[in-house]
């Protein structure tokens, strides 16, 4: 995977970081697209790597990145749409704003990012895009609609870019991970804990664990193993998959 150059969204914390760091150990040079300055700034200097400020709600700022990777380095190889954020409320109490964002960050600006990579993927016949949805692009839970509606459309997404992309050499596949251990699901926790005044260990084993045959959160470390197979040479006819990692929680 020497010379290849990804493109990482949310990579300054969580998934996306381990993400980074795991591409970067196998020769990939990372950009990390982020709106945490500090953090995203630190993990690119941690890897080699480059940061760029990027506000994925804004179409112009999708457009940025791709710009400046290609400026930089004359190819993307690898895009991997990994940014979000978790919102929870009842339907009637669920703030437009909020909606409206949840879908630009997760929904549209993979798309937009999509869009805008692959004439450069195309014409170097060799593309991967990894986009990381959820368990709950597979099943839904009360009070995110927001976040459940989003995922569901990137499965949509995936299969419909994997389509468009096999003549040409790339692939789109998405990964769907139940609860990982990042500070987006320990904001969740605490959101959890005062909608249904349940402790934190109560919400843990009994909403996040509960249907999960293993009963442990997942590590970052190990969905980033399972991009770098995605995006290597050996995964080359895998395409429009969604890959449950979830515990053996959809096995029921």
């Amino acid at each position: 995977m020497s010379k290849r150059v990804a493109i990482v969204t949310g990579a300054a914390s969580g998934i996306g970081k381990a993400i980074a760091k795991a591409l970067a150990r196998n020769n990939v040079k990372v950009i990390i697209a982020d709106l945490d300055d500090d953090g995203g700034k630190i993990v690119a200097e941690s890897i080699g790597g480059y940061f760029v400020l990027t506000d994925l709600s804004q179409r112009i700022d999708c457009q940025t990145l791709v710009d400046y990777t290609l400026t930089h380095h004359d190819r993307i190889d690898i895009l991997v749409n990994n940014a979000g954020f978790q919102h929870v409320n009842p339907i009637e109490k669920f703030p437009e704003d909020t909606w409206e964002k949840m879908l630009s960050v997760m929904l549209t600006a993979p798309f937009l990012l999509t869009k805008y990579v692959w004439p450069i993927m195309k014409k170097n016949s060799w593309g991967r895009i990894v986009n990381i949805a959820s368990i709950h692009s597979r099943v839904a839970s009360p009070f995110k609609s927001g976040y459940v509606t989003a995922k569901h459309g990137l499965i949509g997404l995936t299969r419909t870019a994997a389509l468009e992309g096999g003549a040409y050499g790339i692939t789109v596949n998405a990964l769907c991970p139940a609860y990982v251990q990042t500070p987006l699901v320990e904001n969740q926790i605490a959101e959890q804990t005062i909608i249904h005044d349940l402790s934190k260990q109560e919400v843990i084993k009994q909403m996040m664990l509960e249907p999960a045959a293993i009963k442990r959160l997942i590590s970052p470390e190990e969905v980033a193993a399972l991009v770098v197979f995605l995006c290597s040479e050996t995964a080359s006819a895998i395409t429009g998959s969604d890959w449950a990692i979830d515990l053996g929680w959809t096995a029921r």
